[in-house]
């Protein structure tokens, strides 16, 4: 399954923020959990929802936005 397949966007799921596979799991949540420290193994107990590609498609999808030009932080 391709990073494109596993972050969704559906207006009716999260508001319309990116998920994955269509669960209620926002990218920004997983992003954020790694950022914390958290490792994979630990996320992936505490969601069972969750696979070890998802986790690697956040990272990707986090890396294609990161790549622009400029950003206001």
């Amino acid at each position: 399954m391709t990073t494109a397949a596993r972050i969704t966007i559906d207006p009716q799921i999260c508001h319309g923020k990116p998920c994955i596979r269509g669960l209620r799991y926002p990218v920004t949540m997983i992003l954020e959990l790694l950022a914390s420290g958290m490792r994979h193994r630990d996320i992936l107990a505490d969601y069972a929802d969750l696979e070890e590609d998802d986790l690697r498609a956040c990272l990707s999808y986090a890396a294609r936005l990161s790549d622009v030009k400029g950003v206001a932080l």
